[in-house]
């Protein structure tokens, strides 16, 4: 009798009270926790760390109760970021997907643009699971290479200093070019009381004052290719992304379309970073989806 009254009061519990149960009967159940930034960094919200974060400024719950930073979920508890409830999906469902995208001229790398300008993310295709995360940015004058994920650790450790993913630059400069301002380029600089330098510089062609150099680094900060080539009180007339860690701009995407890449190569660009992923393995029929020259030469 008493199993049947308290199933008959489970039932009566409105859905808000079910949620409100207290969390050590939730955590009494067998199924697998992890991490609550790990939970939601695979649910596509961003970095482990900006979730730490987003945790210990309470705007995370779980079952109704304000989470606390080291706290642990699963897929059946119920959490809210700014009270809104995020979908949650067992851990074997969580997939990675990467998109590799051609920037155009003229397009901001922000969701919004307060000037109503047109952004990178208006050109994307619909996430089914979590949402786009662009890996770096490229300023509106600067074309090519942009890749987007919805993981968003993988997105952090991708644009992290400390992994030193390289990023290639096609560049045009304006004005004469010697073997001085190439050694001080390579040596490096002071740039806003920071040390940059190219990894390497190879010339690329051009005629009198406008000359191509293919450029590599290893951190991206802001606008840095253009300020290194300023403090040689040389000028940058065009600037193209062509390779973001192992990725290549491919020569059949067209400026302003997306190509997915494929599930071998997402687990590489992974790999780059120590991180495993479970790759999206469906590729949609898409006719940019061309992935000749994808992929590194060597």
């Amino acid at each position: 009798m008493s199993k049947e009254r308290n199933a008959s009061k489970e039932k009566s519990m409105s859905k808000q009270e079910r949620e409100q149960k207290p969390r050590s009967e939730s955590k009494s159940r067998s199924e697998k926790t992890e991490k609550l930034q790990k939970i939601l960094a695979n649910a596509g919200l961003g970095s482990r760390r900006e979730l730490e974060k987003w945790i210990s400024d309470g705007r995370v719950s779980v079952n109704g109760s304000i989470a606390s930073l080291g706290e642990r979920a699963s897929d059946k508890d119920t959490i809210r970021v700014d009270g809104r409830v995020v979908k949650i999906k067992p851990s074997d469902e969580v997939y990675t997907r990467i998109i590799a995208y051609h920037k155009p001229l003229g397009e901001v790398s922000t969701q919004k643009d307060p000037e109503g300008r047109p952004t990178v993310f208006e050109n994307l295709p619909r996430t089914s699971f979590g949402r786009w995360i662009s890996i770096g940015r490229l300023d509106i004058n600067t074309t090519g290479l942009l890749l987007f994920t919805n993981n968003g650790e993988l997105a952090h450790r991708l644009m992290h200093p400390s992994y030193q993913v390289e990023r290639k630059y096609a560049v045009r400069v304006h004005g004469e070019v010697t073997d001085e301002m190439i050694k001080n380029l390579k040596d490096g600089v002071l740039i806003d009381g920071d040390l940059c330098k190219f990894n390497f510089i190879q010339p690329g062609g051009g005629e009198g004052a406008n000359q191509w150099f293919d450029v590599g680094l290893s951190e991206g900060k802001n606008r840095e290719v253009r300020k290194l080539w300023q403090s040689q009180e040389v000028d940058v007339s065009r600037l193209i992304r062509i390779e973001y860690g192992p990725v290549e701009l491919p020569k059949s995407l067209s400026r302003g379309r997306w190509m997915d890449l494929t599930a071998e190569q997402i687990t590489k660009v992974a790999e780059l970073v120590n991180l495993d992923v479970n790759p999206r393995k469906e590729q949609p029929k898409h006719k940019s989806s061309q992935r000749k020259n994808i992929w590194r030469r060597h």
